[in-house]
């Protein structure tokens, strides 16, 4: 029992706690900690194309084939 008081004391008094702002160089730090460094996303490295006509032309005079990436749905969901 009295361990449940205390977790809820402590719980209560964090929630009550404000966040520090973030500052500009805790913003770069957290991208360059979180983005991959490079050669570590591969993926990023394709040229990837957005339409579909010129990625067929391109295709065809490069003698590739198409990979067609298609999704339904809202574009941050996919839902």
């Amino acid at each position: 029992m009295r361990f449940t008081i205390l977790a809820l004391t402590v719980l209560t008094a964090n929630l009550q706690a404000q966040p520090a702002a973030l500052t500009d160089a805790d913003v770069t730090h957290l991208l360059a900690t979180i983005r991959p460094s490079a050669g570590e996303d591969p993926f990023a490295t394709i040229p990837w194309q957005t339409n579909l006509w010129d990625a067929r032309k391109l295709a065809a005079k490069d003698g590739k084939p198409l990979l067609l990436w298609e999704m339904d749905g809202h574009p941050l969901g996919c839902g």
